[in-house]
């Protein structure tokens, strides 16, 4: 199996061109591709697809296995890699995704691609859709009880679940040991992935997050949309902010008058090998 490690703010996955190569058993690949130790390590593996809807497709599978819906810094590399790697000239394409077709803006300097600038359609804020097992229009600034501590959480759905909490110290939490209490709560029916937030001012926000499926991770695209438009929702942010996470800096905008939500960041290889399963 040849692939390429790619990453966005550290947020890295092992990347396979099935345009030109088939692979089966893609779940017990993942798991075994994104072991750090026996592995190549990464969040997971994502699967570079033809498709009939749009210009490629992106299947996405977390470190445990699991089908992800959608992931902002992998939907990225997945640009990136169509156009350095010659699989298209255009620098505005399209991806399937099981969250919906994305649209992504490709910057390219002396040839490859530096940025990428997607837009990741509406958010999903009422309980069902997220899901979230609440009553109500929305779940905003509600509370939660976890591992005997009352948390206050906003929901929103990305394509995947979110719940961001807001919080005066983000740096000293403990969140391998509150993540997977929040991830498996049964408050959530597909697990949950979530954001811890403080905020910094108006413009910026600082985050960690604990991924269904993968534990902390450097980065989340989609985790730092749900943060940008759990902010606004709270009278906290302006709707065109800075999301600073362990990996470095997304810039994200809700343009609500819309209702879409852009992601603007960083896409890079680290390596190419050969995987002998």
């Amino acid at each position: 199996m040849k692939f390429t490690k790619m990453q966005g703010l550290g947020n890295d996955y092992v990347y396979v061109n099935c345009v030109e190569q088939k692979l089966e058993h893609a779940s017990e690949i993942a798991v075994q591709v994104s072991d750090r130790h026996f592995g190549i390590g990464s969040d997971g593996l994502i699967l570079i697809n033809s498709s009939d809807v749009a210009d490629f497709e992106m299947e996405m599978y977390n470190a445990d296995g699991s089908r992800g819906e959608m992931c902002g810094n992998g939907i990225r590399c997945v640009g990136k890699y169509v156009y350095d790697y010659g699989l298209t000239d255009k620098t505005q394409i399209s991806i399937e995704t099981l969250a919906g077709i994305k649209y992504l803006d490709l910057l390219v300097e002396d040839g490859k691609v530096k940025q990428v600038k997607v837009n990741m359609g509406s958010p999903l804020l009422k309980p069902e859709e997220i899901p979230i097992a609440l009553e109500g229009e929305s779940v905003v600034d509600e509370p939660i009880v976890v591992g005997g501590t009352e948390y206050r959480m906003t929901g929103v759905g990305m394509g995947n679940p979110h719940t961001v909490v807001f919080m005066d110290d983000v740096e000293h939490l403990e969140i391998e040991k509150v993540g997977p209490l929040f991830e498996n709560h049964t408050c959530f029916p597909n697990r949950v992935n979530t954001e811890f937030v403080k905020v910094i001012d108006r413009k910026h926000v600082q985050m960690r997050v604990w991924e269904r499926g993968s534990g902390e991770t450097l980065a989340c695209g989609t985790g730092a949309c749900a943060v940008a438009v759990a902010c606004i929702l709270n009278g906290l942010t302006e709707e065109d902010l800075t999301v600073t996470l362990l990996g470095g800096d997304l810039q994200i905008y809700w343009n609500k008058k819309e209702n879409t939500v852009y992601m603007s960041g960083p896409a890079e290889v680290v390596f190419d090998g050969e995987w002998n399963q």
